[in-house]
């Protein structure tokens, strides 16, 4: 009698007898156990060693045979083909690159983590099947309401807690920004600006219009002739320029944009950190006529890790983010939404604020 491996069928449960036998021959096959020319052992050998039957060893054959791994000699047996069979992807662990993860962030040093780490353990005791609740799709009620008493707090902006929507960083509310105000806009931005908001916009389809920036903002001259319809700026302190826009250049957006019926997207991601006295107006505290939709995101604020954004819609555009988007769900866990409204509810954010900017004024 031929002689038969020892190892034994390990092939998972959910697969058939058969599946089982045809995978446990072909790796013999693919690592060289059995040879080119070599005779395979009986089909009555064969399922008395796998405890099979007759019947599940010849299905099994039949497969090989297919494949071409092996081929029926009559009278005689079945042989294995002289192919060249590449080694199988789960042969050995030495073929697998383990991939790392980057050192941590130097720009999170400030971050209270420990205090964050007692809000996750104390929501997780107080609550714990909160990770496997399924976000509104607009966001959780107690994220927005913090936010929105956190900006009339800190910001003097009065917002209803309603027109604000919660995604999973700027990135991702830029793409949803073009879905919501259509493709076939023409979208107006700073020269320069921060790059992913011009990349993310053609990714998603969108045409953009490069109007260049001056001392106080995107130049007078370029904005009158501008034929953008949609125009995202970065009022304070825009990326990579560093300029603040003054008082009077944001009057002339909004006078712009009123003129021409357009939505002015306010990136305002750098806000928070770098004034150190009164914070200056807002264009969508400035404006009176429902034209400009704000947007800020923690990941600057607290943390790269933190994958929050929101943005603040007019009614008329949140109506229409329900018609046309409603469908969508929320992009961030429940509980990391809980986690963020305890840690402004109860200071910590602007107590971290505070923190990050003494050490930048000291700098």
């Amino acid at each position: 009698m031929q002689s038969i491996p020892t190892s034994s069928l390990s092939a998972p449960k959910k697969q058939t007898k058969t599946l089982r036998l045809y995978e446990q021959i072909k790796q013999e096959i693919r690592e060289g156990v059995r040879r080119p020319g070599e005779r395979l052992p009986s089909k009555r050998d064969l399922a008395a060693f796998h405890g099979v039957s007759i019947m599940t060893v010849e299905n099994a054959l039949h497969l090989l045979e297919e494949e071409g791994l092996i081929k029926s000699v009559p009278r005689s047996g079945f042989y294995v083909c002289a192919v060249t069979c590449p080694p199988s992807k789960t042969s050995s662990s030495s073929h697998i690159r383990l991939l790392r993860d980057p050192a941590s962030d130097p720009s999170t040093e400030s971050v209270p983590v420990q205090g964050i780490g007692r809000i996750m353990r104390r929501i997780l005791t107080e609550e714990p099947d909160i990770m496997l609740r399924k976000p509104p799709h607009l966001g959780c009620a107690v994220l927005r309401n913090a936010i929105a008493a956190y900006l009339l707090r800190f910001r003097g902006m009065s917002v209803q807690p309603s027109n604000i929507l919660i995604g999973s960083g700027a990135e991702y509310l830029y793409g949803i920004l073009v879905q919501l105000l259509g493709r076939d806009q023409l979208y107006g931005i700073e020269d320069p600006s921060y790059a992913k908001i011009e990349r993310v916009y053609e990714a998603n389809g969108a045409r953009i219009e490069r109007l260049p920036i001056g001392t106080d903002g995107i130049n007078e001259e370029a904005l009158k002739k501008a034929r953008a319809t949609v125009l995202h700026v970065s009022p304070f302190h825009s990326y990579p320029s560093g300029v603040t826009a003054s008082a009077q250049k944001r009057f002339s957006y909004l006078a712009w944009a009123l003129a021409r019926h357009a939505i002015i997207i306010e990136d305002d991601f750098d806000s928070e950190l770098t004034f150190f006295r009164k914070p200056l107006d807002t264009l969508f505290s400035l404006d009176s006529s429902g034209c400009v939709i704000y947007m800020n995101t923690f990941s600057k604020s607290i943390g790269p890790g933190m994958r929050i954004a929101y943005m603040i819609l007019p009614d008329p555009l949140l109506d229409l983010y329900e018609q046309k988007l409603g469908f969508y769900s929320c992009t961030v866990p429940v509980f990391d939404q809980y986690v963020l409204a305890a840690f402004i509810q109860e200071g910590g954010f602007e107590r971290h604020l505070g923190r990050v900017r003494r050490k930048l004024s000291t700098s």
